[in-house]
């Protein structure tokens, strides 16, 4: 079974049904074996019967006996040993499903992580692109600043105005700074969280992988403990 396959619950309807129609057809021969197996000795006790002294007869009928305790025995043996194999068919489709459930958790929250990381990636060049800006218009107030401070004292008023707004875009500059700062660090964390949930879906994938070895090797353990 490959995983794909495996998710479909028609798939999987149809091969527990085939499995159970394989063991009932398994069970059947067997019975109808060992049932022709004991008319026979029957057959033979009977016609013993007929010909054989006292003595011999029940010889025979000791012996076949025993034949039919062998029978039935191996009988019951094979019954209890298909039970065994159900049994075990059914715990590792519980576990392939648990497993699959789980794997289908992770994959959604990787899938969660990966938009949100996109999301602040789309915020963080947009917040690159405003310090861009910043930058820019804090270099054209420098040399404007510049060009007033050279200019006269009776500018001074202007000037200090003009110092006023640089400080107080630099202070803008500088919060943006640490906002993008936080901003990267939070991005960080999210891509190793994505990181450990991709490591996380590997490990799943390995063990669904694993369980599924079992699966079809406890199924041809009994296909061939039927056939014996």
């Amino acid at each position: 079974l490959s995983v794909t396959s495996a998710e479909d619950p028609v798939v999987m309807s149809k091969i527990r049904q085939n499995l159970r129609e394989k063991h009932a057809r398994h069970v059947a021969d067997l019975r109808a074996y060992y049932d022709a197996e004991i008319h026979s000795l029957k057959q033979q006790l009977e016609a013993s019967h007929k010909a054989g002294s006292s003595e011999d007869l029940k010889k025979i009928n000791e012996n076949l006996a025993d034949r039919c305790d062998q029978l039935d025995a191996a009988l019951n043996e094979a019954s209890a040993r298909i039970k065994t194999l159900e049994n075990k068919n059914n715990m590792l489709e519980k576990q392939v499903a648990d497993w699959r459930e789980r794997f289908h958790a992770a994959s959604n929250a990787s899938k969660v992580l990966q938009e949100r990381i996109e999301e602040m990636r789309t915020n963080n060049k947009e917040k690159d692109n405003t310090i861009s800006r910043l930058k820019s218009r804090l270099k054209d107030l420098e040399e404007a600043f510049e060009k007033a401070y050279k200019l006269s004292d009776s500018k001074n008023t202007r000037l200090k105005e003009e110092s006023k707004m640089f400080q107080n875009l630099l202070g803008e500059y500088e919060s943006l700074g640490k906002e993008h700062e936080i901003v990267k660090d939070t991005l960080n964390a999210t891509e190793n969280k994505l990181l450990d949930a991709n490591t996380q879906i590997s490990d799943l994938k390995r063990t669904i992988s694993k369980l599924e070895a079992q699966l079809k090797q406890v199924e041809h353990e009994n296909t061939l403990k039927l056939r014996h």
